[in-house]
């Protein structure tokens, strides 16, 4: 998952960017609604975190932009703006959902969970395919009760293989599931964190295939001997 922080607060943007990062998503930082526009136009994102009182304009203004040209990016309003009516005017305008500074931690994760899990049509805080279960939750796999332990990387890339189980996942779409501006990712990296994947998963009865020239998708195997 793919987030775009639009904060104008620097110690704010860095606490917010450490925990999403901690996480396993791929995070992202502007600090006005001009830089947010530009972004948001040349890149695509899965969820936006958005502050309302930018320095050169309205957030709302923002959404409202974002909506107009049919970006279908989810947005979390995060905004010390706690009214009724700005919390009426943001999800009138499209917002997903709608948090006050000061915030607690763990509630914003969870709601970063809860819309990641809306994205795509979950409605269960679990996923199986086979011997394995994504817990959404936890962001955490394990094996008949079992945990996983993955790196951060590959963690993300089944997660990101999982949430489209059936489907084939373009290689431009994992690239940007993992990397953010700063992180200098290619082809040939994701065919590395495909490759160690393919050797974890092997004992329990799943891999990842190449769909040559789109990109990958998990099917059932043989356990390894």
């Amino acid at each position: 998952m793919r987030i775009l922080v639009v904060e104008d607060n620097p110690a704010l943007t860095r606490g917010l960017v450490t925990v999403l990062k901690g996480g396993g998503y791929a995070v992202d930082a502007v600090g006005d609604g001009a830089a947010a526009m530009a972004v948001l136009a040349a890149e695509r994102f899965d969820l936006v975190i958005l502050d309302l009182n930018l320095p050169d304009m309205d957030g709302l203004d923002v959404l409202r932009a974002l909506r107009a040209r049919q970006n279908g990016a989810s947005v979390l309003i995060l905004s010390a703006r706690g009214q009724l009516d700005d919390r009426v005017r943001g999800l009138d305008l499209g917002a997903d959902d709608y948090m006050t500074k000061p915030f607690d931690v763990d509630e914003l994760e969870a709601r970063v969970r809860m819309l990641l899990r809306r994205r795509v049509g979950l409605k269960a805080t679990t996923v199986s395919v086979g011997e394995i279960t994504l817990d959404l939750n936890a962001r955490s796999f394990s094996a008949g009760g079992t945990p996983i332990d993955l790196p951060a990387r590959e963690r993300t890339l089944l997660e990101t293989l999982f949430l489209r189980s059936g489907k084939v996942v373009p290689k431009q779409a994992i690239i940007e599931s993992l990397a953010g501006f700063d992180d200098d990712l290619s082809a040939n990296a994701i065919e590395q964190y495909v490759s160690r994947l393919r050797k974890r998963l092997a004992p329990y009865g799943l891999t990842v295939r190449t769909a040559r020239g789109i990109g990958y998708y998990l099917e059932r195997s043989k356990p390894a001997e």
